[in-house]
């Protein structure tokens, strides 16, 4: 893309700016269908005048407004270029990297948009799982650094889908030779004891959010195969006291609903070769009154110690409907008003 900032005609302050879009990119990528990215783009910038006229785009406005629309475009561009089809949640996510990085905010950094969106950590049946946001990028990142990760945020910031992901990934490339998936089989206003079936019949509600995330990663067939073979296992948290875990890639789900003594247990299970992640909501945590999640009490134990690493995903991250973002922050600030 060529850009061409000429001297304003317009008010004093503004500035006028040309974009030609490369012949090789033919314009409803660029623009969407029914040109709905650009109705995202004037609506993110509403006192900026955007026009189109054949491979040109021109931007009159505020300089700074028309500068973050050039490098909008390019990095656009950038992810274009890798095949990767731009979509209206990818431009509005690039449209906050990108302020976020001119006002120097606490969630601002190095990676650009494109970079953010064109990692790639797993293809499966026609549909690639990467990161949305820079902390779900920075998430990611940190599981190849580190032995030990946790990933702490609220309900649909991708910590657990991302890391199945990344499990997923190295054991086809066989840096690891098993899956362990692990979740606390802790009530939510039931008890097992309670419920009808088997035990593996009753624990099976608290490990579905795994299964249906292995379905998304893996041919559905292959599944009851790796796990006849232990290659895959889905096992409630009570399982892993007294084993030693070698040569795994170890996921707790919903680790705010294990106690400190569970916490401890787990993370005492890692062997040679193996990582782990940990993800939960210390927002919502199921146990009994009086008892203390062992994640809220392991930030405090663990922060600052080598190989340990913690991720804190937030209601930007959220990559459900949009209003799941805002109930989060609804919920966030009707706590802090309450003294929770």
């Amino acid at each position: 893309m060529t850009q061409t900032p000429t001297a304003p005609n317009g008010a004093p302050g503004e500035t006028r700016a040309h974009f030609t879009v490369p012949a090789k990119h033919p314009m409803v990528t660029v623009l969407g269908s029914g040109d709905a990215l650009l109705r995202v783009i004037e609506n993110a910038f509403p006192k900026t005048d955007i026009h189109v006229r054949g491979n040109q785009v021109s931007a009159v406005g505020d300089a700074a407004e028309v500068a973050l629309i050039q490098r909008l475009f390019d990095e656009m561009m950038l992810v274009l270029r890798t095949g990767q089809p731009m979509t209206e949640d990818a431009v509005e996510r690039s449209i906050v990297m990108l302020r976020a990085s001119e006002t120097g905010s606490a969630e601002a950094g190095q990676e650009t948009p494109a970079e953010v969106l064109t990692q790639n950590i797993l293809s499966s049946r026609g549909r690639t799982i990467r990161p949305k946001t820079l902390n779900q990028k920075r998430y990611v990142d940190a599981i190849d650094k580190h032995t030990v990760v946790f990933g702490i945020g609220p309900a649909g910031t991708g910590k657990t889908y991302l890391a199945m992901a990344k499990a997923v990934q190295a054991l086809q490339s066989k840096q690891v030779t098993r899956i362990i998936l692990t979740r606390p089989a802790v009530e939510a206003g039931e008890r097992l004891g309670f419920l009808p079936g088997t035990l593996y019949e009753k624990i099976d509600p608290y490990l579905r959010p795994l299964y249906d995330a292995l379905h998304d990663m893996l041919d559905p067939d292959s599944i009851p195969k790796l796990m006849a073979s232990g290659t895959i296992e889905v096992a409630p948290l009570a399982y892993m006291r007294g084993r030693t875990l070698n040569d795994a890639f170890i996921i707790l789900d919903e680790a705010q609903n294990t106690s400190p003594e569970q916490m401890k247990m787990f993370l005492t299970r890692l062997g040679f070769d193996s990582k782990i992640v940990i993800t939960g909501d210390i927002t919502q945590v199921d146990l009994p009154g009086g008892t203390k999640s062992g994640l809220r009490q392991v930030q405090d134990i663990l922060e600052g110690v080598d190989d340990v690493h913690f991720s804190r995903l937030t209601s930007h991250d959220v990559v459900r409907h949009k209003l799941v973002g805002r109930i989060v922050d609804a919920y966030e600030q009707y706590d802090s008003r309450n003294g929770k």
